[in-house]
C-alpha cells in the first residue's frame, strides 16, 4: 500500500488546488414577463414557471 514519504505542504495544496472554482452564476429571461431567472427556477417577479402560475406574488 502507497504511502505519502513527506506531508503535503500548504501552498503546493493550495497551488492544486487554484482551478477548484465556483460556477458563475446564470440568468436567462423570464418568458412571462422578461425579467431575469435562474433557469429551472419559479420566476422572483412573476412567480410563473413556464406557462403555469406557480406562486401568486403580492403587489405593493
Amino acid at each position: 500500500m502507497a504511502v505519502p514519504k513527506r506531508r503535503t505542504s500548504k501552498q503546493r495544496k493550495r497551488k492544486r488546488r487554484t482551478h477548484y472554482k465556483a460556477p458563475e452564476n446564470v440568468y436567462q429571461p423570464c418568458p412571462k414577463c422578461g425579467d431575469p431567472k435562474r433557469p429551472h427556477r419559479v420566476c422572483p417577479t412573476c412567480g410563473y414557471y413556464g406557462d403555469r402560475e406557480v406562486v401568486q406574488i403580492d403587489d405593493f
